[in-house]
């Protein structure tokens, strides 16, 4: 029974592990563990943030959401009404794409979908565009900077800590 208890803290150990460290906020990380599945590998900001311009980055978020801001060079695809057969262009099932939306929840089902369906290098952001934002990178409405990020809802607005709230 003792190996088994040890065993089992070890597990969850390693599965803390795989995620904590990748937000700033403790809180923030203990919400995220309890809303996400965890079911496709996930990509803290400050890891892939350097490197961004390596990815292919896809808006799980709604249209209004987008247009207030998203990540540079992000293409939307929605959540509510995503759809594989209308992914960008030319998007080859083994670019690395990170898909992301406000916390980590929707981009995680789309790149369920992703998997499902061939595509072999998809991550989601951990933490989402809250998280980037928290971390002091830029968002963008078009090609111009802003500081305004859509809060979804003031319910999951309280985890976006910096930008300015637009709901």
């Amino acid at each position: 029974m003792k190996r088994i208890h040890q065993i089992l803290a070890f597990s969850l150990a390693l599965f803390s592990g795989s995620c904590s460290g990748q937000v700033q906020s403790r809180t923030y990380d203990a919400m995220l563990k309890t809303l996400l599945g965890h079911t496709v590998p996930e990509l803290g900001v400050a890891k892939v943030a350097p490197k961004a311009s390596d990815f292919v980055w896809l808006d799980a978020r709604e249209p209004k959401e987008y247009q207030v801001s998203h990540i540079k060079g992000a293409q939307l695809v929605g959540y509510d009404h995503f759809d594989i057969e209308a992914l960008p262009e030319g998007l080859s099932k083994d670019q690395p794409i990170v898909v992301y939306c406000s916390v980590g929840y929707r981009s995680e089902k789309v790149a369920e979908k992703l998997r499902a369906a061939g595509f072999t290098r998809v991550s989601n952001l951990y933490g989402g565009i809250f998280e980037w934002v928290n971390q002091g990178h830029p968002v963008y409405k078009g090609e111009q900077k802003t500081a305004k990020v859509h809060a979804y809802d003031k319910k999951w607005g309280v985890w976006l800590k910096k930008g300015e709230k637009v709901y």
